[in-house]
């Protein structure tokens, strides 16, 4: 079988199109932080749950980027650092 550049883009090491999966835990904490801080608006406990959504984001990416199953995922995580970053660093 030819391994065109879409198969390198799209599919896994067993040869199934992946763009998207069930969620793994670090992306499961990024939700319930991000749910949790609409609850909590204000004070030291919003402050705790904005870190740990962005550091479980944060995790999330750099696994997608490192050990993602295909070019496309491993973009995506990229692409989520690079959104993390610019907004942390935006005013």
């Amino acid at each position: 079988m030819e391994n065109t550049l879409f198969d390198q883009v799209f599919r896994d090491s067993e040869g199934r199109i992946v763009i998207a999966q069930m969620p793994n835990l670090t992306l499961i904490v990024w939700i319930v932080a991000s749910l949790l801080k609409i609850v909590f608006t204000t004070g030291k406990i919003n402050l705790g749950l904005d870190l740990i959504a962005f550091g479980s984001l944060f995790t999330w990416a750099w696994e997608e980027l490192f050990q993602g199953v295909n070019y496309f995922r491993r973009a995506l995580g990229l692409l989520v650092l690079i959104s993390l970053m610019a907004w942390k660093i935006t005013p």
